[in-house]
């Protein structure tokens, strides 16, 4: 089966498109339980990436998108348009990646634009919930493709008691993991995130959380401050001073010392954060503040590797985390790269790109949502409650019918 894998991240710049030959090779595997018990197996996978492509959202577009992004207030007619009008961009999206590869899919897995995520219940009109909303209807993406789409991903894993991120990790264990190197697979979009497989792990010993801000808050400085999108390989930042002092107060923020599972999105580090990030820096040189922002997920990334890969793993295990493998808009950003090698070096710790095991770093998320796509067509749990903080194991997803 070939599958359209569709990303678009709380970074809002636009469209990922992943096109993937998917097949079980028949053989079976323990299920990806909180317990690591035994139960009905997972086949292993056959896949190959066949193409992808990036489309960047128009200027009007991803205003809107950043504006619906945790806002206390929005019209409910706007937001309903917004959904209809995602949908047809990103139908848009597939049928060009389509044409481009000379490829059709038999299936879409679209995550849409995450508008808002709650992991952690909160008091709601007298009751606790978690919420969350990707936005971008699947309908609409169904009919104009002409194959059933797999969206909506989250809510599942929520349903069954988890934090409903990350969900990258089913892709990082069945790509990265090694019976003698223990692997960190650290993705860096808007928001950065790790998976941390030891060696000769069972899907139950992995686990993964987000570890802060990735690409977010470097574009929020770099478009307030020099009117871009974002500091293209990290040029601004290269030229600029790291402000020690603010780096060291921020992170000294409840998020960064909270034990997993945890997940982080604009609620945490959009617009307010930016605002308090940016009046820590004072009256600094622009550049100085564009540099602080990237040591920022640099650094938030070691110390998370440090403080809750390492330390918190047996002693076998801990020596056996050789590897880091970036993948993400950030692995293009050479600054950020360079920073993150040097606060890992202490540790140990080679930093290698998914590009080197067949997978483009700018397409891993969208070829993770085409494999979660796959398993729910096929009726199968693709969460790892281990990640998640999830109480079962979970179909994810909700299907279109063309």
């Amino acid at each position: 089966m070939i599958v359209a894998g569709v990303m678009s991240g709380t970074s809002a710049d636009g469209i990922n498109v992943a096109l993937v030959r998917l097949s079980g090779s028949g053989s079976r595997e323990k299920p990806v339980t909180s317990t690591g018990s035994r139960g009905r197996g997972r086949p292993r996978h056959i896949f190959t990436p066949l193409g992808h492509a990036e489309y960047p959202y128009p200027a009007k577009v991803r205003s809107a998108v950043l504006s619906a992004m945790n806002a206390k207030q929005a019209s409910v007619a706007d937001l309903a348009r917004l959904s209809f009008l995602l949908g047809e961009l990103y139908a848009d999206a597939v049928l060009a990646t389509q044409e481009q590869f000379r490829v059709k899919a038999d299936l879409v897995g679209c995550h849409g634009q995450t508008l808002y995520h709650q992991g952690e219940a909160r008091i709601f009109l007298g009751r606790k919930i978690v919420a969350t909303w990707q936005t971008g209807e699947a309908a609409v993406i169904a009919a104009r493709v002409g194959v059933p789409v797999v969206s909506d991903f989250r809510p599942a894993d929520m349903a069954a008691g988890g934090k409903g991120a990350p969900l990258v990790p089913y892709l990082d264990y069945l790509l990265f993991r090694d019976p003698k190197i223990g692997r960190i697979v650290q993705n860096i979009g808007g928001i950065a995130n790790l998976t941390a497989i030891p060696a000769g792990a069972d899907a139950s010993d992995v686990f993964a959380f987000d570890t802060g801000p990735g690409n977010m808050v470097i574009d929020a400085v770099t478009e307030k401050l020099f009117g871009r999108a974002f500091d293209c390989g990290g040029k601004i930042a290269a030229s600029g001073t790291v402000l020690a002092p603010v780096l060291k107060q921020i992170l000294k923020r409840r998020f960064f010392r909270a034990a997993p599972p945890k997940t982080a999105g604009r609620e945490e580090f959009g617009r307010e954060f930016v605002r308090e990030f940016s009046c820590a820096c004072g009256r600094a040189h622009k550049e100085d503040v564009v540099a602080t922002a990237t040591a920022l997920t640099a650094r938030s990334i070691a110390d998370a590797v440090r403080r809750f890969v390492r330390k918190h793993s047996s002693p076998a295990t801990k020596t056996s985390f050789r590897e880091l493998i970036l993948s993400g808009g950030g692995a293009r950003n050479a600054t950020l790269v360079g920073m993150l090698v040097e606060d890992l070096a202490p540790l140990g710790i080679q930093l290698r790109f998914s590009d080197e095991f067949g997978l483009p770093s700018e397409a891993k998320e969208a070829v993770a949502f085409a494999v979660l796509a796959y398993e729910t067509w096929n009726r199968r749990p693709a969460n790892v409650p281990s990640a998640t903080g999830a109480k079962r194991a979970a179909v994810l997803g909700k299907i279109s019918y063309a």
